[in-house]
């Protein structure tokens, strides 16, 4: 009987073989097994045999390839416990980035060390790395599971006129805690400030900045403002002029920080950056040394030019942030409460430009339910004082990723690894956005989706959202990054700022920038009025001199008096040309437009010889300037600019007694209009 049934079980497995997928089980008892098992003692060949036969069956029963394949025997098949643990792996789709306004090699070789595979900007590509601001349009052509390195509206802290503008307005609601960031005017529209308070402190040392520029282009220092011209768009800073020195060296820090998401908003400060040290040791502003740059500049770009440069990890002219927390802690300084305080200074500048940020953003990606549409690397600037209380000097809308030396390799290629594991690249799957957003788009032709499924409310809050996916995973992959916001409820009252603080600023601003301009067109029309006077009227050469004198000389014999018109022609042949043709006689009209012309270059007076004497004025241009002022005043008494004028002034309390001598109708007139209105 025991060889009868292993004859029987093997008859099975032979027609099992050669039939449908259905018959792949085969039954087998324990005592047959013992059977089974003294006849043929190899074990090794039984367990192959078995799992050739049943392997390629399962898995396609195991990943629903065969939908249709069901065992037609209760009992499960027998498969070693090995084979179990081999399961077929989901090929990942191959993340695609653009690099085509990227200029840096880091960045390519950092993304094809995660398998990213360069693509055009025509490509549904999945990143997008651009050393460039993001423009609305671009913004708004994304797909829901593309991102990209730029939020919108970042240029807010990023640009230095725009950075001074949010943090004076920040300092004016919050004096305590916007207290990082010298003294700073924007030119020329703050042009009279500055000059009043120059006036008032003439030992303090200014440094002037370009509003856009970038590696320490345009930068300089001055103790007088006279130079400035006042139609020179600048940022003027009060120099802190009592920098912490290392060794007697001026240095500032480059801090790299990760903005991950705007709303919520979440910010991650990297761990190591870049110490950049001046070449030249420091000494305090003076008439003579202001112009020597590799004193006061830290900037690599201008510093790496000097003769006294030093190439060194540990002592040169660029060094780790670890390193100078060696220096630092060498020398007793509290390391935790001096990184507390630049982390609040960070914390603090960004929140200046967040309602900008979420506005902007949800703007532009209304869409974007799957993954966060933008993140963004900045460099921030950081200057300590001699008190180590840090200062905010610039925010670098896109820092560099040259890798020059081995220090800058080391420290931005871990940077951009560790930002890329961070922003979780696989999370969003393309293909199935792609897919989504095809059937959206079909149900909405077709208005199939007037009656969506109903889906239980507990399924979908067991479901996890994107954005707590997102939140969880950088948590757990935070590499050489810390979390710095989220933090407590410490920020919490500087979110409540105004919304009219913003919008009153930027107007302020613009009617002082429309004020220096009119000032400026004026200060334009005087000096070149001025340079009119100083060049001298070029002597005419001596040979028209002369012909003038002949011409002169045969009029007075022709008319037979002394004057100065042209002799009339007597004969008819004057109007012929050389080959004899007649030509046309002059129209009244032309003549009398060329009499016309003749006497106002005989009423023009000519040129100064002498630069000390006055123009002599023109009495058809002195019309024209006085119906003009007369028009002018006509539109302002027209518009009651005058009278509203009069009413802010005196509700204020700065008019003068001759004011309202001069001006007092117009208080009258008010009173007058008021009395009319209520009856």
């Amino acid at each position: 009987m025991e060889l009868g049934f292993e004859t029987f079980s093997h008859g099975e497995d032979q027609r099992s073989l050669s039939s449908s997928k259905k018959t792949y089980n085969v039954p087998i008892r324990k005592s047959d097994k013992v059977a089974v098992m003294a006849e043929q003692p190899d074990k090794e060949e039984v367990a192959d045999n078995i799992t050739s036969i049943l392997l390629p069956n399962y898995d396609s029963k195991l990943y629903d390839e065969d939908d249709t394949s069901q065992p037609t025997s209760c009992s499960a098949p027998i498969i070693p416990i090995e084979t179990t643990r081999k399961k077929k792996k989901r090929k990942r789709s191959q993340i695609s980035i653009c690099l085509t306004n990227c200029r840096y090699e880091s960045i390519r070789k950092v993304a094809s060390a995660f398998g990213m595979r360069e693509v055009s900007e025509e490509e549904a590509w999945n990143f997008y790395w651009t050393d460039m601001s993001v423009s609305v349009e671009r913004a708004k052509e994304m797909k829901r599971f593309q991102r990209i390195n730029h939020f919108p509206g970042m240029l807010e802290i990023c640009r230095k006129d725009l950075l001074a503008r949010n943090l004076n307005r920040m300092q004016k609601i919050y004096p305590k805690e916007y207290n990082f960031f010298p003294k700073t005017w924007c030119l020329p529209a703050d042009f009279g400030e500055v000059l009043t308070y120059s006036k008032s402190r003439k030992n303090k040392t200014f440094i002037i900045k370009p509003e856009c520029g970038s590696q320490g282009r345009g930068i300089y220092l001055t103790k007088s403002l006279k130079d400035i011209k006042p139609t020179d768009k600048l940022i003027c800073q009060v120099y802190l002029s009592k920098p912490y020195l290392v060794d007697g060296y001026k240095f500032d820090i480059r801090v790299y920080t990760l903005i991950t998401s705007c709303d919520p908003l979440r910010i991650f400060v990297y761990n190591e950056g870049l110490v950049r040290f001046a070449t030249s040791r420091y000494a305090d502003p003076n008439a003579n040394n202001t112009t020597n740059v590799f004193m006061h500049l830290t900037n690599y770009a201008l510093n790496k030019h000097s003769r006294t440069y030093v190439y060194d990890s540990e002592a040169g002219s660029k060094r780790k942030i670890s390193t100078l927390n060696k220096v630092l802690l060498s020398q007793g300084v509290d390391l935790d409460r001096l990184w507390h305080s630049i982390d609040q200074v960070i914390v603090k500048t960004i929140i200046s430009a967040w309602p900008i940020l979420k506005h902007s953003y949800h703007a532009c990606f209304p869409s974007h339910d799957m993954v966060h549409a933008c993140f963004e690397i900045l460099g921030f600037d950081i200057l300590l004082d001699h008190k180590l209380h840090p200062f905010i000097l610039e925010v670098n809308h896109s820092p560099s990723f040259h890798t020059d030396t081995q220090l800058d390799r080391e420290v931005k290629e871990s940077l951009l690894t560790d930002t890329l594991t961070m922003l979780n690249i696989w999370q969003c799957d393309k293909k199935r956005v792609l897919e989504e957003d095809r059937k959206r788009i079909r149900d909405r032709l077709l208005q199939t989706n007037k009656y969506a499924e109903y889906t239980p409310t507990e399924e979908k809050e067991s479901e996890r959202s994107p954005w707590q996916t997102q939140i969880q995973w950088e948590e757990t992959h935070l590499g050489n990054f810390r979390r710095v916001y989220p933090s407590g409820s410490q920020y919490a009252a500087l979110f409540q700022q105004p919304a009219g603080s913003l919008y009153a600023g930027t107007a302020a601003s613009r009617a002082r920038g429309d004020c220096v301009r009119l000032q400026r067109d004026d200060f334009q029309q005087t000096k070149a009025k001025a340079e009119a006077l100083k060049k001298p009227s070029q002597p005419k050469p001596k040979e028209i001199e002369k012909k003038e004198k002949e011409g002169e000389g045969a009029g007075s014999t022709a008319n037979g008096t002394g004057d100065k018109m042209k002799p009339r022609p007597k004969d008819t042949k004057r109007n012929k040309d050389e080959k004899g043709k007649l030509v046309a006689k002059p129209s009244l009209a032309q003549q009398s437009i060329t009499t016309i012309d003749e006497k106002e270059k005989q009423l023009k007076p000519p040129y100064v010889l002498c630069s000390y004497e006055p123009d002599p004025i023109v009495e058809k241009e002195e019309r024209e300037r006085v119906n003009l002022l007369a028009q002018r005043d006509f539109l302002v008494r027209s518009y009651g600019m005058l009278e509203q004028i009069y009413l802010v002034m005196k509700k204020m309390g700065t008019l003068r007694p001759e004011d309202e001598r001069k001006y007092g109708v117009y208080g009258r007139l008010s009173v007058v209009s008021n009395s009319t209105k209520k009856l």
